[in-house]
């Protein structure tokens, strides 16, 4: 069995209704607490943009939207970089657990693990060499387990998690 990997194909660039209609979005999970999709299109074509379930879930994706007990939301505006960004998901992380000397799992509340990960990614802590997620969980690399325990360490700082973690 041979493993290959793709490059993911560029992104085509957004329309002016798509844009508009994204806007609209962010502005409508802002004022509403919206749990369905089907919501969220009813309230679209009520203000009159044309919009499908499949439209809605590609716009609340590419706006990087999770969905949580509450409802859809999106992600604030970066504050600053590095850890003071983290305060934007802090909420979102459940536990941070060690997997060997170059690996942390963290887990996430329900379909915030990508979110959470960009948000890593972003920072440029030394420590992180890379982010793979999954729904609810991240893996974390680093080099090497002092990498680890201070990337862990930081995480902690700047984190409140839900869970205390052994």
């Amino acid at each position: 069995m041979r493993n290959f990997i793709h490059r993911p194909l560029p992104k085509m660039p957004a329309s002016r209704e798509q844009n508009e209609r994204r806007q609209a979005i962010a502005r409508l999970l802002d004022e509403h607490s919206i749990n369905r999709q089907a919501k969220l299109v009813e309230l679209l074509r009520a203000e009159g943009y044309p919009a499908t379930q499949s439209s809605v879930s590609r716009d609340l994706r590419d706006l990087g939207a999770i969905r949580q007990k509450t409802g859809y939301s999106l992600p604030k505006a970066a504050e600053v970089s590095n850890g003071e960004s983290l305060l934007g998901v802090a909420e979102l992380v459940i536990d941070i657990r060690p997997a060997g000397p170059n690996l942390l799992v963290i887990m996430t509340e329900v379909g915030a693990a990508q979110r959470v990960a960009v948000t890593l990614d972003h920072i440029g802590w030394p420590e992180i060499v890379a982010t793979l997620s999954g729904d609810d969980t991240i893996f974390v690399a680093t080099e090497g387990a002092n990498q680890q325990r201070r990337l862990r360490s930081r995480l902690r700082q700047h984190l409140t998690l839900k869970k205390a973690s052994t």
